[in-house]
């Protein structure tokens, strides 16, 4: 007989998501055994909601996304963890697909990835095939975790295989293509002074051809043409996003060259 809780921890780091917040939770809730809000301040009704919704919900300042993950999973009680963002949602075919791991007990692998399914606003529904990303974001804490990079959150698998699963992470990202433009100037400028930090120094050609070849990876490779005109939005985004965080790296380096009395 399937337990009605999991023995899984599902935590979430948050800040101003009142609005979205809601959908993440209550997609876990019924069937795992906590959840638990990591808040880096927010401003509007975040905590307030996430408690209404059963989550426990636990302060801590913002020192990057890898550093607020690595701190989630020390709030969790459970071995099992699954992580979750406060803009995405567990499916409803992947929630079964989680409880059968979990039926007769242990799940045969100690960590598994999950189809992230990106959706904007303005479309209906998400196409499966533009389901690029697969990250692990079921595991076992003993034989996993999140690495501490301020940019770039990842789940580093240190024992076992991983397993795949089928159902879908619905990701609604961006609130609109408002939001979209914002989220990017403060992402791509981390990025950029990471860049910076290793000693990259974008080149010419790196940033005359980036924006080509991140629309034809996004609308192609990734398969974003399966969604019309929605598909063309989506992937001159990405371009711009690809290509902002290339020049906000040459900008640094020009300011920094010429406070050191290099720049000509």
């Amino acid at each position: 007989m399937m337990p009605d809780k999991l023995p899984i921890s599902v935590f979430i780091i948050a800040k101003n998501e009142a609005d979205r917040i809601p959908a993440a939770i209550q997609s876990v809730r019924d069937w795992v055994d906590e959840v638990v809000v990591i808040d880096s301040g927010s401003e509007d009704a975040t905590v307030a909601t996430s408690e209404a919704l059963g989550a426990r919900v636990v302060f801590n300042p913002w020192r990057g996304y890898g550093p607020q993950k690595v701190f989630g999973e020390g709030l969790c009680r459970n071995d099992w963890l699954l992580n979750i963002d406060a803009d995405e949602e567990i499916s409803a075919e992947l929630a079964t697909e989680i409880r059968a791991l979990f039926a007769h007990g242990e799940p045969p692998f100690l960590a598994y990835t999950l189809p992230i399914l990106p959706l904007y606003p303005f479309q209906d529904r998400g196409h499966p095939w533009t389901a690029f990303h697969h990250p692990v974001r079921l595991y076992r804490r003993d034989k996993a975790g999140f690495k501490d990079a301020l940019v770039h959150d990842s789940v580093v698998v240190r024992e076992g295989p991983v397993g795949h699963l089928k159902g879908m992470v619905l990701h609604r990202s961006f609130r609109s293509l408002a939001h979209h433009v914002d989220k990017v100037n403060g992402y791509s400028s981390a990025q950029a002074a990471d860049m910076v930090a290793k000693g990259r120094d974008p080149s010419l050609l790196a940033l005359l051809l980036t924006p080509i070849l991140a629309f034809f990876k996004q609308y192609v490779l990734r398969r974003e043409f399966v969604n019309g005109i929605d598909g063309i939005v989506v992937s001159h985004m990405y371009a711009f996003q690809r290509f902002i965080r290339l020049a906000k790296a040459r900008e640094l380096n020009r300011l920094r060259r010429k406070g050191g009395g290099q720049e000509k």
